[in-house]
């Protein structure tokens, strides 16, 4: 049997996907003849433009907004999806946020706005979607890890938990949903150019451990796109509960 980076006939969520990661991913996958619904928060006139783009390429896309670390925004999510558009074939947890502070300095807010954004959403969206991949028997679920869940960094111990939440809660479901023929991996890149990476945010301390990496640059979205684009496609169809690292070197297990 012949196996190919087509989607066509296949429906993707992807949350977080008005920019950044989110977007290039929504990009490639409408590339590969997915539909594509596009969450986001907040951001109506990106998540608009990332829609009319997918569609003047020919493309199928939707704008939902939603707060995909609130349990009853979530099932609105869902729920409109398949109203939409069908079927959801491919869910990708991409939304998250990052923030540098002092650990003594961080706060239970702090704390609970990271874990519920980076990890809790992760669970709530996987929790919503599964249960249609099992009745149909398969399904891709792809998260959005991060290197520093495997390496840990000082000043971030909330997001560092939280990816590492991610890897571990990644595992686990492709081990219980394995034998209903959906396949879960995580991608854990290393630093990539987007708004959260970026002097705007980050101290320039934090840039320079980005850069020192072998590779000595930082990643463009669409390649971190490229490997979700591989693992929600049949090349990847024997890949289950891994970790794929497009990292430039940072981590090498």
């Amino acid at each position: 049997m012949s196996v190919q980076l087509s989607l066509v006939g296949q429906t993707a969520l992807v949350t977080g996907a008005a920019t950044g990661i989110g977007r290039a991913i929504a990009l490639k996958f409408a590339q590969a003849g997915a539909r594509v619904v596009v969450n986001h928060l907040n951001q109506p006139q990106e998540a608009a433009t990332l829609v009319q783009t997918i569609k003047h390429a020919g493309g199928q896309a939707v704008a939902i907004s939603a707060d995909v670390s609130d349990g009853e925004a979530v099932q609105r999510l869902v729920t409109e999806a398949l109203h939409t558009v069908g079927d959801i074939h491919i869910l990708v947890n991409n939304a998250g946020i990052i923030q540098e502070k002092p650990f003594l300095d961080t706060t239970e807010a702090d704390w609970d706005r990271m874990l519920n954004t980076d990890l809790k959403s992760v669970f709530l969206m996987a929790r919503a979607v599964l249960p249609g991949m099992v009745a149909r028997g398969g399904g891709v679920v792809i998260n959005l890890a991060s290197d520093l869940g495997m390496l840990g960094r000082e000043n971030y111990a909330p997001y560092c938990t939280a990816k590492a939440g991610v890897i571990g809660l990644s595992k686990s479901l492709a081990r219980e949903f394995a034998p209903h023929g959906i396949r879960v991996n995580a991608i854990a890149p290393g630093p990539v150019n987007t708004a959260m990476v970026s002097l705007e945010s980050m101290s320039a301390e934090w840039m320079e451990k980005e850069l020192a990496i072998p590779q000595h640059r930082v990643a463009e979205p669409e390649e971190i796109a490229a490997t979700a684009l591989f693992l929600a496609s049949d090349l990847s169809r024997f890949y289950c509960g891994q970790v794929l690292g497009p990292n430039g070197g940072s981590v090498m297990p």
